[in-house]
């Protein structure tokens, strides 16, 4: 995943960021835009699609997450304006890796 934002013109700033109990899975900036990925990966035979396995719990980890990440580390960035919370969903078919990308599917 941060090599396709590295392609569209995002600096890679973490992946796997830990804090404390909760994790992203990729950071990213392009500009004045810092976006927090949250990668989810499926099989073709998966019960439940990579979008729609990110339920209420998920999106209210990814909001503290992203606000904690704020707070501790990104505040201080000058020209950072924004902060957007993206969903990836990657899938495996016929050798090839799709990725299905959703911007903004969480603001702050």
């Amino acid at each position: 995943m941060a090599d396709y934002l590295f392609a569209s013109g995002f600096t890679i700033l973490g992946r796997n960021v830990r804090l404390g109990a909760l994790e992203i899975d990729v950071v990213a900036r392009r500009g004045s835009l810092i976006v927090v990925v949250e990668v989810r990966t499926r099989s073709p035979r998966a019960w439940v699609p990579a979008f729609a396995s990110v339920g209420r719990d998920k999106r209210t980890r990814l909001l503290a997450a992203t606000d904690r990440l704020w707070r501790t580390r990104l505040h201080t960035l000058r020209e950072v304006t924004r902060v957007r919370i993206d969903v990836a969903a990657v899938s495996f078919e016929g050798g090839r890796t799709l990725v299905h990308y959703a911007p903004g599917v969480l603001a702050r």
